[in-house]
């Protein structure tokens, strides 16, 4: 029985035949020149036509996307016509090289001065070559590259996925997402989980299985088998029977023996917050408000914002809806307010410290969050992402009592937030630790990177460790100032008990996860959770504390998480 193994991103257990991502299209002649036919000066008419309808029909899929992939789709839209990408291939076309040669040319300079940037500009790489593939096929006159085109559902399999795809991942059709490349924090990972898809990543050697192979394939395992046996055939249909159970959340979450553990949604904008609210969460725990100003070229206006604002706040009267700041930089940049040329923007100008080289974007920002606050039911907590220090959050909290807004809060995403939470729980009413970026920061490893996906999991124990000392600032603090997780990590329901155990007060996550997180939380006390934190935090590696704490929760095994 030939079996392959990745990096399990969502769960569940599907059976179903394999369809292959198309390979990328074939790049053109090198030295390839303008047919005699053909002057520069049209064919560079023609390139930037191309482009623009290449453009348009990314936006136009976008219209019909919602939250993530909404924002990934308009902002790889923006990318088919980027200037300095255009202008690179009509200076070749200029020199007599075709449009194509000179559109694969340009666009793999400007891929390779991304790539070199490293952090999250790197991610961007893909998405120029990902356009390049799209123009030139644009030019060819050919169907773009992207999800195979089937009236039968199937698992698809690919090397990654580019964003513009998993953007417009359906369901319906795909069954399982399996990807050789890729981390549990990429595009195709997030994508998968907020479409709750089941899905593996950096499964190396899936790209030689052939289509039409019957294949299993289970998310929370990250395992994938050709030719599946009876027992694994059952194990998928006991999941499809168990997924009708993990499609509902009650509204509450509460542990076994009664503690109340709240359970929040991550959204995007108001599509997503309307999706929430009727999902049952009960609140939201992370706004990310930059789906207000990606697309753009210039700032929103204060009423622009406001509206954008209200619409997630109205979703959920009498709840807390906790809004992040811009976060701006890294893997968002935006052309009023960031520098593409930072040698590390993982490491730069990002979030709250966009503030330091751009005074007046977030002062305006939390005036719209006040003024689309007044008048609404909704109980309004805001955040900066990226505070390093106690002057920083004293610095924000300062900020936010001007605009009017009483709870102010920070993102422990920086292992040195984590370091002195009490010295910044001291300037602030609330933390919310972003698990993604501080699991990241903590490992050195670039969450987009496959080959260091084992590295970049919250179940490092220096991680859970990082959660702790955040917690602990809070009790030295001496208020017991609520320390919540909006990260990734509170979707994975035997983390999520871990993170109990380690005294976090709230979990927030993308809305598909909360019916499995509470039907987990319900099987266990919150001393057992303690017991399986101190499980996990003693363990001497990533992969050690996740085994031996999905070993003490048989749950996980029965509902196929």
């Amino acid at each position: 029985m030939q079996s392959f193994t990745g990096v399990g991103v969502s769960p569940g257990r599907i059976v179903g035949s394999v369809r292959q991502m198309p390979k990328a299209v074939s790049e053109p002649p090198a030295g390839e020149q303008l047919a005699s036919s053909t002057t520069a000066e049209d064919a560079a008419v023609t390139l930037r036509a191309a482009a623009k309808a290449v453009q348009a029909e990314l936006k136009q899929r976008s219209v019909s996307a919602t939250g993530a992939g909404k924002s990934v789709l308009e902002a790889t839209a923006l990318m088919a016509a980027d200037p300095m990408l255009i202008k690179g291939a009509v200076k070749l076309i200029n020199t007599g090289t075709s449009a194509e040669r000179a559109i694969w040319e340009s666009a793999a300079s400007v891929a390779e001065m991304l790539h070199n940037l490293g952090g999250y500009m790197a991610e961007r790489a893909t998405d120029v070559l990902d356009v390049r593939s799209r123009i030139v096929a644009e030019l060819r006159g050919v169907p773009a590259p992207g999800i195979p085109a089937s009236n039968e559902p199937f698992i698809l399999v690919a090397d990654d996925l580019a964003p513009a795809d998993t953007a417009t991942l359906n369901p319906a059709v795909v069954l399982a997402l399996v990807t050789s490349g890729g981390g549990p924090q990429s595009h195709t990972a997030i994508i998968a989980r907020a479409l709750g898809l089941p899905a593996v990543v950096a499964a190396v050697g899936v790209e030689a299985i052939a289509d039409g192979t019957q294949v299993y394939v289970d998310g929370a395992a990250g395992s994938i088998t050709v030719d599946p046996d009876a027992d694994q055939l059952e194990a998928a249909t006991a999941w499809a029977a168990n997924a009708a159970t993990l499609a509902v959340f009650s509204g509450e979450g509460v542990m076994a023996d009664g503690h109340l553990v709240p359970l929040l949604a991550n959204v995007g904008g108001a599509a997503d917050a309307v999706k929430a609210a009727a999902a049952g969460a009960q609140g939201v725990g992370l706004l990310r408000t930059e789906f207000c100003f990606l697309d753009r070229d210039e700032e929103p206006t204060l009423d622009e914002q406001v509206t954008a604002y209200r619409g997630v706040f109205d979703a959920f009267p009498g709840k807390k809806v906790v809004v992040r700041t811009l976060d701006a930089g890294a893997d968002k940049p935006l052309p009023f307010l960031t520098d593409a040329s930072e040698p590390n923007p993982a490491l730069g100008v990002r979030g709250y410290r966009t503030d330091f080289t751009s005074p007046g974007v977030l002062k305006r920002q939390l005036a719209a969050v006040a003024t689309a606050a007044e008048g609404t039911e909704a109980d309004v907590w805001v955040m900066a992402p990226m505070i390093s220090t106690a002057e920083e959050a004293a610095d924000f909290a300062r900020m936010c009592g001007e605009a009017g807004l009483k709870n102010p809060g920070v993102m422990v995403e920086v292992p040195s937030a984590a370091l002195t939470a009490e010295t910044i729980l001291g300037e602030v009413n609330f933390a919310s630790l972003g698990t993604n970026d501080l699991t990241q920061y903590a490992m050195a490893a670039d969450r987009q990177l496959g080959p260091l996906a084992a590295l970049n999991t919250p179940w490092q124990p220096a991680v859970l460790r990082l959660i702790q000392l955040t917690v602990a600032g809070s009790v030295a603090e001496g208020n017991n100032k609520p320390v919540g997780v909006c990260g990734e990590a509170a979707a994975d329901p035997a983390l999520a008990v871990v993170l109990v155990g380690l005294g976090v007060n709230t979990l927030s996550m993308t809305a598909r996860a909360l019916a499995a997180v509470a039907a987990v939380l319900a099987k266990v006390t919150v001393e057992e959770a303690q017991r399986l934190a101190g499980i996990a935090l003693a363990a001497p590696s990533a992969l050690e504390a996740r085994a031996r704490v999905r070993a003490e929760l048989p749950i996980l095994d029965e509902l196929g998480l």
